[in-house]
């Protein structure tokens, strides 16, 4: 229904030819103006001039032209989706009013219905786009040309769609980056706010990713393209947030589904309201009785209900984007509020994920240089452990062959020849490796070493909890969220240890990727738990794809977390899972304010119509009234969360 709505008399002019030249009569508030001048001329007119020809009403012809400039489109637009088999809409309902009221002599009031219904019409239309002003500032940061470095050593403007990957583009200061590219040329300043929603400019060394959408706040810099325009990190952004309209919330799709029953049932309501009290009423009037059916139509017009819902959904996706949370459909900002127990990751989760290498031990039979072999194991990797190890050794490292990741537990693969290994202790003890240290680090993470089965050394490694992890735990707590857990596969003792800082209910560690999932799936067996998973690994995946919501930390989170959650936190900060519930609550409540306004009102003047008690003004209110009340209240929400 929306989507014919937005066939409607507002959005008629904008599907028009551009090779046709515009005329002033295109635009719906020119045709409303001249409808509103002919219509107060009309009436001025009959009061202190009546005119009649051969009984005939000759105001009667400026009413039916300023009827004409804005009941037109509302009557081609009904005739169109007769044709096409959908007869009870909004269009005919307010098309049989107003031609009915002409029948019976009202002309003020026919035309007076129309104007204000077109009005309203376009009134919506520019609620509807102030709410897409979120959504369509992400379409306004993508970069639609590329400085490119070809062979020749000069750079070219390109469009983005047609840069290769491993190709060199140049952005100077305050330009936007086009790729997602690696940094080549010293470290950079960005302004991510247009991805992350933060405000503060993001600090990017040599070497580092440098996301498509980002602005460069210092001199010029020079990228190698990572991947092609099509994947890069702003054009996944906005395909979901696009996409996200797709997909209907169910009272949505409740109101929807009862739209198209409740109209064609009020339009024989208002049939059967002109028939029936001819068998009943002692001085029955077929034109007072006709006069009150047309009123009972007007005012049973769903519009309120079929725009304001889903524009308050939208509002809440284009409020959540601006923030750096990526909502893929709003049946998840009416989900999110279900949900009682939300499980967290660790590691890239609640902490930082960036390790550092504490302390290297090296066993007296160790083979020489088995920390170079480790840190070329750990090259393959994306793993923050790994990326520590790597640092720390900072040396040429080895090519590996035969690479197998085994997982919950470590690497595995050749080396120069030598058969490498690199994990935790069960991975040592899975493959026979004897004296190992008997050292505990009961808060650090121990990664282990050992070269063609000798046991060479180990590395301690310490990772940071974020900051605005316990900021998290305390803003759930307080919206209502009964079970908080962490789930992690590091070691027993160092999650034991996080949840109790951050006083999680259960948190439990040494977990495989198929435990988690396994717990997952054992918690969402009891029926009284609807539970969130919070994760950014690979190994996070079958969680977030298990839990009723599954959320992914987008921003250094892999590309298959991302592509299986519901909902992406952009700036990888745990508080905004939180923000993310309360924008679906918020959400939530704006569309129950809506659909309890609009019953009340419409059924209200319903049965004041059918008694007699209202007329055609009343039931103006009660259509194009309510639904830009409603449409007031949806946008709200870009306002709550600003």
């Amino acid at each position: 229904m929306a989507s014919k709505i937005e066939e409607s008399t507002c959005c008629e002019t904008h599907n028009h030819s551009q090779a046709t030249k515009k005329s002033l009569l295109d635009s719906p508030w020119i045709r409303s103006l001249l409808s509103f001048v002919l219509l107060v001329g009309a009436v001025t007119g009959e009061s202190y001039i009546p005119m009649q020809v051969y009984g005939i009403n000759c105001w009667l012809f400026v009413y039916l032209l300023a009827y004409a400039f804005v009941g037109f489109p509302v009557l081609k637009n009904a005739w169109k989706l007769i044709r096409k088999g959908e007869v009870f809409t909004e269009f005919f309902l307010m098309g049989i009013a107003t031609i009915g009221a002409f029948g019976i002599g009202e002309y003020p009031e026919a035309v007076a219905v129309m104007l204000f219904y077109t009005i309203g019409e376009l009134l919506q239309h520019n609620a509807v786009s102030k709410a897409k002003g979120n959504i369509q500032a992400l379409l306004d940061i993508r970069p639609d040309r590329a400085r490119v470095i070809r062979g020749d050593g000069n750079s070219a403007w390109v469009k983005p769609e047609l840069v290769n990957t491993g190709e060199v583009i140049e952005v100077r200061a305050g330009e936007k980056v086009p790729l997602d590219a690696q940094l080549l040329n010293g470290g950079g300043t960005f302004n991510t706010a247009a991805l992350s929603g933060e405000s503060s400019p993001a600090e990017i060394k040599e070497g580092e990713e440098v996301l498509a959408g980002m602005v460069n706040l210092q001199d010029l810099i020079t990228l190698r393209v990572l991947r092609p325009f099509a994947e890069s990190s702003l054009q996944k952004i906005i395909l979901t947030v696009q996409e996200a309209t797709a997909k209907k919330a169910k009272t949505e799709q409740l109101i929807r589904k009862f739209a198209k029953v409740y109209t064609p049932i009020v339009t024989y309501m208002a049939l059967a309201l002109v028939i029936l009290p001819y068998f009943i009423v002692a001085d029955y009037s077929f034109s007072e009785w006709l006069y009150r059916a047309l009123v009972f139509l007007v005012i049973s017009c769903p519009c309120a209900l079929v725009i304001s819902i889903p524009l308050g959904y939208f509002g809440g996706i284009g409020a959540a984007s601006r923030k750096g949370i990526l909502f893929k459909g709003s049946n998840f900002l009416d989900l999110i509020t279900t949900i009682n127990t939300v499980v967290f990751d660790k590691t890239g989760t609640l902490t930082k994920g960036i390790f550092a290498v504490e302390k290297v031990k090296t066993m007296p039979n160790a083979v020489p240089g088995w920390e170079k072999l480790a840190a070329s194991l750990e090259s393959n990797t994306n793993h923050p452990i790994g990326q520590a190890i790597i640092r720390h050794i900072k040396t040429t490292l080895s090519p590996v062959n035969s690479l197998k990741e085994i997982p919950g537990k470590g690497l595995m693969g050749e080396v120069n020849n030598k058969r490498v290994l690199a994990g935790n202790r069960l991975l040592m003890q899975d493959h026979g490796i004897q004296d190992l240290p008997t050292e505990n680090y009961p808060i650090k993470t121990v990664i282990y070493c050992a070269i063609d089965d000798v046991f060479c050394g180990y590395f301690v490694l310490a990772d940071e909890i974020k900051p605005d992890a316990m900021e998290a735990f305390v803003s759930l707590r307080k919206l209502g969220i009964q079970h908080l857990m962490i789930f992690s596969g590091d070691k027993a003792e160092v999650v034991e240890t996080l949840g109790k800082e951050l006083k999680a209910d259960k948190a439990i560690g040494g977990m495989l990727p198929e435990e988690k999932f396994a717990k997952i799936e054992a918690l969402k067996e009891d029926t009284d738990k609807v539970v969130a998973f919070v994760g950014d690994g690979i190994n996070d995946a079958p969680s977030i794809a298990a839990a009723d919501v599954g959320i992914g930390m987008g921003g250094m989170g892999s590309d298959l977390a991302i592509e299986t959650a519901d909902i992406i936190i952009q700036t990888d900060h745990p508080s905004k899972v939180a923000l993310a519930f309360r924008i679906g609550k918020a959400t939530k409540s704006i569309v129950w304010q809506n659909i309890a306004l609009a019953f009340l009102v419409k059924f209200l003047v319903l049965a004041l119509g059918a008694a007699g008690m209202a007329g055609m003004w009343e039931a103006v209110f009660a259509d194009v009234g309510v639904a830009l009340l409603a449409i007031l209240n949806s946008i709200r929400i870009n306002y709550l969360f600003k």
